[in-house]
């Protein structure tokens, strides 16, 4: 038979009681200790923690109240707040023994038990016990992952001037309900900010629903944004709340705002303006309250001028702007990162990586980083992985040479650029001239004069 892992205890006055139980449940139980004076047990629960505790409720010194398995109980619960116990007691103490459970206790068993009843009611307290296990460890998980969301600017790290002034603006504006639009180019952290200014904010109790409006349809905007009815259209088979419904009393974030058609911009500005939503199939409109952020990557002032995005709208979600620097123009910053991202994929992929070398990270300073932090945050997590050393050494970072970069540059004479920027395409289409002067903007016969020019 194999046995449950589990580590039993019991507890009662009357040694023929003990030994009945503990050969009864050994067989099924890994282990199982007795003890026949209940100050014994607060002794093993300083050094071992119990699945399961079966408590008699009637000692030598208190024959019939019960009242000393009240005592125990409260002492053992104190103990350990998530100890599952079972009252072992006669059938006059049924009343009692229904109050304790009333005061912590899991169940009773009456004696002179049956043994499938006192396995049966072991194995289910085995299970309570887990169960109770498994929600407090979640609950700490919760609690300390709230308090890491809650620092000040989780994860915004920096201290060049660009960053300091982001801090600046999360600091003044966000304990108002202003609408923000934050702009950056890709993998700047524009996320990071708009939690950042809700956790600032009065809603921080409050939801904070983040959509990504690039990845929602035309034909579903209304759906997810504002809800539906069920039989609304067809595939509508039951009632849908909208996004603005759901964050109601918290924080919407718009992600890639500029990416609305004309007609969809109308709409969000309608509800913006109203404050109410109306679902699809629906004409009850619902009342909603928001505190709004949006996010773009795109020069959404130039599509006003283009008349690809609503001036109106614009205004409605941009009282306060917040700029965030590319990384290219944070290099004081990158060393933070750097060293940010090394602790925390060294603990989770269990690595003795504990830092990165002065000619590592002059390489890392060098490239211009497209992608911004996040791609410096994968970089990092490659490295890491891959490494064998306590510090990340430059071999260790690959990066693309396909892109013109700034750091390729010597230095900034005319010609020199020319020769370089030559040399690269060239490389990129693998010496082939047609596609090299189509990339460059050249015919064939200019391409050649500069390649002679320059020796090429």
């Amino acid at each position: 038979m194999t046995k449950t892992k589990a580590n039993i205890a019991i507890i009662d006055d009357d040694k023929d009681v003990l030994l009945a139980a503990r050969l009864l449940l050994k067989n099924h139980f890994s282990v199982v200790k007795t003890a026949e004076d209940p100050r014994q047990i607060l002794t093993l629960m300083e050094s071992e923690t119990y699945d399961v505790i079966l408590l008699d409720m009637n000692f030598t010194k208190d024959a019939t109240s019960g009242q000393e398995g009240f005592y125990w109980l409260k002492k053992i619960l104190k103990t350990d707040p998530l100890a599952v116990v079972i009252l072992i007691t006669a059938y006059g103490d049924v009343q009692t023994a229904v109050q304790t459970i009333k005061k912590g206790a899991t169940d009773f068993i009456l004696k002179p038990w049956e043994n499938e009843r006192l396995i049966a009611t072991t194995s289910t307290a085995l299970k309570l016990r887990k169960s109770k296990t498994r929600v407090d460890q979640l609950q700490h998980r919760q609690r300390q992952l709230s308090e890491d969301l809650d620092s000040q600017f989780h994860q915004m790290i920096g201290t060049c001037p660009g960053m300091r002034k982001v801090f600046s603006i999360i600091e003044k504006v966000g304990k108002t309900d202003v609408n923000v639009l934050i702009t950056g180019e890709n993998g700047t952290g524009k996320e990071l900010v708009a939690r950042a200014l809700h956790r600032q904010s009065l809603r921080a109790d409050n939801v904070f629903i983040s959509v990504d409006m690039g990845a929602i349809s035309e034909t579903l905007f209304e759906s997810e944004l504002f809800g539906h009815v069920k039989g609304s259209f067809t595939d509508a088979r039951d009632n849908r709340t909208g996004r603005f419904e759901i964050a109601s009393g918290g924080t919407l974030f718009l992600d890639e705002i500029s990416n609305l058609s004309l007609p969809l911009q109308a709409k969000l500005l309608r509800v913006l303006e109203e404050r109410q939503v109306i679902p699809v199939g629906s004409n009850k409109p619902k009342p909603v309250d928001i505190r709004l952020l949006c996010a773009t990557n795109s020069p959404i002032y130039k599509m006003t001028t283009e008349n690809k995005f609503r001036q109106d709208l614009l205004y409605r979600v941009n009282t306060v702007e917040i700029q965030l620097p590319p990384l290219r123009e944070r290099g004081e910053d990158i060393k933070l990162l750097a060293q940010h991202f090394i602790t925390d994929y060294a603990k989770k992929y269990r690595k003795p990586v504990h830092k990165i070398s002065a000619t590592a990270l002059n390489k890392l300073k060098q490239y211009h980083w497209p992608g911004n932090i996040r791609e410096l945050k994968h970089t990092i997590e490659r490295s890491v992985i891959m490494s064998e050393n306590h510090i990340l050494q430059d071999n260790e970072f690959l990066f693309p040479d396909t892109s013109i970069k700034k750091s390729m540059f010597k230095n900034f004479n005319l010609s020199h650029v020319e020769k370089v920027v030559i040399k690269s395409v060239l490389r990129k289409q693998g010496g082939n001239i047609s596609q090299a002067a189509k990339e460059l903007g050249l015919t064939r016969a200019a391409l050649y004069r500069r390649m002679s020019k320059h020796d090429l």
